[in-house]
């Protein structure tokens, strides 16, 4: 008797439904690092505007609608906010978005973050953060992105091609969004020097009045793209990804 009861026990716990650690293991179309620069740069106004734009992007029905069209309908997210090298906070975790309720909830939680430091801009450092938060990513995901977005160039930290390499040949696409509020060159460096992977892509947002609605361009992009083989590279792209020949680089002769 004492072993048929076992049986039954056992019978029973296997028709319930699995708890939190089943959604946990379900798959997502796409595991996306938001990093947002945070460095001295952006005053308090601005990243204000930053955090904002992001969550309204976030909870836009064009995100949510992008995000069930995807096999999965679902799409993994977390921000994190760096500056100096020791300084990439995650301040919101990763987070399963599904519907357009976990968007809401999500972009509500991110309204309400406040500034996690300021400093020099460590782009690089911030890459590689980045890919540690995509390795502990608790759902499995098709696509793996690092999305950037700040208004200056790397300044502190590890050469920034060598980590956008890295990045890129363990299967990771990073795409930028650089504000022209400071550097007007900056979307040719973010072109040159930041993005990479398959389908990766910049959009830029002239100032930060119009960051909210570039953010929720760029995150429709994000995850509605799958698939899709590197982007070609001209010969002038790539006379200029060599450096040295290539005289119109402003950032090298700034006092």
């Amino acid at each position: 008797m004492k072993h048929w009861l076992t049986a039954i026990l056992l019978l029973a716990a296997a028709s319930l439904p699995i708890a939190t650690g089943a959604r946990a293991a379900e798959p997502v179309d796409t595991a996306l690092v938001i990093a947002v620069d945070v460095s001295l740069s952006v005053n308090d106004e601005r990243y204000e505007l930053q955090r904002d734009g992001t969550a309204a992007a976030i909870a836009s029905p064009d995100f949510t609608k992008a995000v069930s069209a995807g096999p999965n309908g679902a799409v993994a997210v977390t921000v994190m906010e760096f500056s100096d090298p020791d300084r990439q906070i995650v301040v919101m975790p990763w987070t399963r978005i599904a519907s357009a309720a976990d968007a809401q909830a999500f972009a509500q939680k991110l309204h309400q973050v406040h500034r996690s430091s300021s400093g020099l801009t460590g782009i690089a450092n911030a890459l590689l953060a980045a890919e540690d938060l995509l390795v502990d990513s608790p759902w499995p995901a098709t696509r793996r992105v690092v999305d950037v977005s700040g208004d200056g160039m790397s300044n502190i930290g590890p050469p920034i091609e060598e980590v956008r390499d890295k990045l890129v040949t363990d299967g990771i696409t990073i795409n930028g969004l650089p504000i022209l509020t400071e550097e007007p060159w900056l979307e040719t460096y973010y072109t040159l020097y930041v993005i990479g992977g398959p389908g990766a892509f910049v959009i830029v947002a002239q100032d930060l009045d119009s960051f909210a609605d570039a953010m929720r361009r760029k995150l429709v992009a994000e995850v509605t793209v799958s698939g899709l083989s590197p982007l070609p590279r001209s010969p002038l792209l790539e006379m200029q990804r060599a450096g040295p020949h290539w005289p119109a680089r402003p950032w090298l002769s700034r006092g």
